[in-house]
């Protein structure tokens, strides 16, 4: 991967904001836990283009927002400063993206929208799938080995790619995730084809602004620790446990919106930010 802003990373800076300490060389285990503690240290949401704006995927301005602000971000966000870091601690990352089949009901088919990466780690003769910006429950924690059939225990998750069947030149492959009542579940499909920083500028003001896309007029806020995942969807509020057991209740209003976001999300909107009603 290669962008305009590599040197701009403050990788200092990120791994704080993410809580990890460590000895930086690009060995599996530093792949395994800076993508852990970057998934449990930044919130997933996408409260810009929910006030009306599509977010920079510029590195510095990712870097003011999730790091400096403490703020999240989603997918593009998320996995473009991913990205950025491990290139700096020595990985050679190629960017890819996904069509979302979580959700999706038989026969529809969606655009290939989310982003993630390809990992490949010096001396290790099998790359590693990485994405800090899956906004669900059932998100990896950590990479998986680029190899069918072959699973990751990312506790308390479990995960397994699989190759599926399809009319294109290069294999199709699917991240699924193992659910609490026994099933795998499809996430996104996906092939290794290459792609790069202006291909997601425009899916990015596509998912931002046009407005049938769900990210354009729902708040979605996701985090995860490691007792639960906590999921804000509009004003409802869903807190997942390990078991798959759901506790869930509805917000008042905008106010307490912004108070729970504050409390339970580690986001702090400006003074006399306004959420849509």
């Amino acid at each position: 991967m290669t962008t305009d802003h590599e040197s701009a990373l403050d990788l200092d800076a990120y791994l704080a904001r993410i809580g990890w300490t460590g000895e930086r060389v690009p060995t599996v285990e530093v792949l395994r836990s800076v993508h852990r503690a970057h998934a449990l240290g930044i919130p997933f949401e996408n409260l810009d283009p929910v006030l009306g704006s599509a977010p920079s995927l510029a590195l510095a301005d990712l870097q003011a927002k999730l790091v400096r602000s403490r703020r999240g971000g989603y997918c593009y966000e998320q996995n473009s400063l991913l990205a950025a870091a491990l290139t700096a601690l020595g990985f050679k990352i190629t960017l890819l993206c996904a069509r979302v089949l979580l959700g999706v009901a038989p026969g529809d088919v969606r655009p290939r929208t989310h982003m993630l990466m390809r990992a490949e780690v010096p001396g290790e003769p099998t790359p590693y799938l990485a994405d800090v910006g899956f906004g669900a429950s059932s998100s990896l924690l950590e990479p998986i080995r680029l190899v069918a059939d072959a699973e990751l225990h990312d506790a308390p998750r479990r995960h397994r790619l699989v190759h599926a069947p399809h009319d294109g030149p290069l294999e199709l492959w699917k991240l699924q995730t193992h659910t609490p009542d026994g099933k795998w579940e499809d996430q996104y499909a996906f092939t290794l084809e290459p792609f790069e920083a202006p291909d997601y500028e425009v899916i990015n003001w596509h998912i931002a602004t046009n407005p049938r896309s769900p990210f354009q007029h729902l708040l979605y806020v996701q985090r995860t620790t490691p007792e639960a995942h906590l999921a804000l969807v509009g004003r409802r509020l869903v807190e997942t446990a390990p078991d798959g057991t759901r506790k869930e209740r509805e917000l008042v209003d905008g106010d307490e919106v912004l108070r729970v976001l504050a409390a339970d999300f580690g986001i702090r909107l400006p003074e006399g930010t306004r959420l849509p009603e």
